[in-house]
């Protein structure tokens, strides 16, 4: 199967899951693969008993919910790709913009060999300095950062080595979620103030952010307007 009949197979799948689970689904899915990525990007993907919690400002408990059903969706999520697709994904990420009603899946694909496509990507110095900067406010400068153009839209930036000292405690202690929500609003709301859209020469149409926190790594989803 080529990889666009992959990536058609991976969203209409998707599309289908999250519409069964969440009594709507989202109005468009987009599929990106370059091998060890894959990024799913949702739009208009609001409930509507969530519409009305996100009115009520009451945006915690969307995502609490989210993340218990999502617990459920992921291995569901795997096995599928395996079997109907061949693509065997180690782990799966996410994050939500509920004033976007928008959503990304971000999987990491085991591979043998990284994908040809796969590009690299800095503008210059400024774009890891940026990133740097926001982690310093946040926890600490990561050890090592990377980034990758998935598509003309789909920025990756994954870093490594962020976590300090009293997070790693209370992520042994049980306390995941709550640190996770936290640090999710916190990042979100220091990637919004700083100057990517400069760096980048293009507008921002979304900001996502999840962490593996067993691994200590973090990744950052830009979705670029063209």
């Amino acid at each position: 199967m080529d990889k666009q009949s992959v990536q058609s197979e991976m969203s209409s799948y998707v599309g289908k899951l999250l519409r069964d689970h969440f009594g709507k689904g989202p109005s468009s899915v987009f599929v990106s693969l370059e091998a060890p990525y894959l990024t799913i990007y949702l739009k208009d993907f609001l409930a509507p008993m969530e519409r009305v919690l996100v009115g009520q400002k009451n945006h915690n408990k969307v995502e609490e919910t989210r993340d218990l059903m999502m617990r459920e969706l992921i291995p569901d999520i795997k096995a599928t790709f395996r079997a109907s697709v061949g693509i065997e994904v180690e782990s799966i990420y996410y994050d939500w913009s509920f004033p976007n009603k928008s959503g990304i899946l971000i999987g990491i694909v085991k591979s043998d060999q990284q994908s040809p496509n796969l590009k690299s990507y800095d503008p210059g110095s400024t774009l890891y300095e940026e990133v740097e900067k926001v982690s310093e406010q946040a926890e600490k400068a990561p050890e090592s950062i990377n980034s990758y153009l998935l598509n003309d839209r789909t920025l990756l930036i994954v870093r490594s080595g962020i976590l300090v000292a009293i997070e790693k405690e209370l992520i042994d202690s049980g306390y995941e979620e709550p640190l996770k929500i936290s640090k999710r609003r916190l990042e979100k709301r220091l990637l919004s103030r700083a100057s990517f859209e400069k760096i980048l020469g293009k507008p921002i149409e979304d900001t996502f952010v999840d962490w593996d926190f067993q691994n200590d790594r973090s990744y950052i989803v830009f979705l670029l307007r063209l």
